[in-house]
């Protein structure tokens, strides 16, 4: 099942809606959607490996938009939105934690979640709810990111066709992998903050 999806998100990059399909998983997913976007960012970026920095760009500005609708959702819509994006992520009692956390590292705060497996759109929405800087918001999450991106499409442009033979290779192992680190980006996220 696995194979055929990994098939099937392959097949994006062979159609003109593999672009839109990436900004739009970007966006949603910094806001609200669970999958990361970096599936199908490999996916394309392995395909046409020529095309790695436009499909980090893609992804990016998505992101960078996504999470900008993140914060608004905090912000203005936190009680009929918000919180049950974050209640279903299991994190309602950390919310006074991640607080803390914002008030002490300010943009680190917003940087780390933007570039680990950490769940980035619980930071988008704290941080609308929270009233954070917003230009900090966006100057930060613009930059960590675009640094998590690009270093993928850089990855996969550097080694190209080798990469795509890896992926195909491990692919099971790979995607046991990412589902982990998924899984471990909430774990830490719950136990920590």
């Amino acid at each position: 099942m696995l194979r055929r999806l990994y098939s099937w998100v392959l097949h994006w990059a062979e159609t003109p809606y593999g672009s839109w399909a990436l900004f739009l998983l970007a966006l949603s997913e910094s806001s609200f959607f669970p999958v990361p976007p970096d599936v199908l960012l490999i996916a394309l970026a392995v395909s046409i490996p020529k095309k790695s920095f436009k499909y980090a760009l893609i992804c990016t500005a998505g992101s960078l938009i996504g999470g900008c609708l993140g914060y608004l959702i905090g912000w203005q819509f936190m009680v009929t939105v918000g919180e049950k994006i974050i209640q279903f992520y299991g994190l309602t009692h950390k919310m006074q934690y991640i607080k803390d956390l914002y008030m002490q590292y300010d943009a680190w705060a917003i940087g780390i979640a933007g570039f680990t497996p950490i769940p980035y759109k619980v930071f988008t929405i704290s941080a609308g709810a929270f009233d954070i800087n917003f230009t900090v918001f966006v100057i930060t999450s613009a930059i960590s990111r675009a640094a998590r991106f690009f270093l993928v499409a850089w990855l996969i442009y550097l080694f190209g066709p080798k990469i795509k033979t890896l992926i195909d290779k491990y692919f099971n192992i790979l995607a046991i992998t990412f589902v982990v680190l998924l899984i471990a980006g909430f774990v830490i996220i719950k136990t920590f903050f």
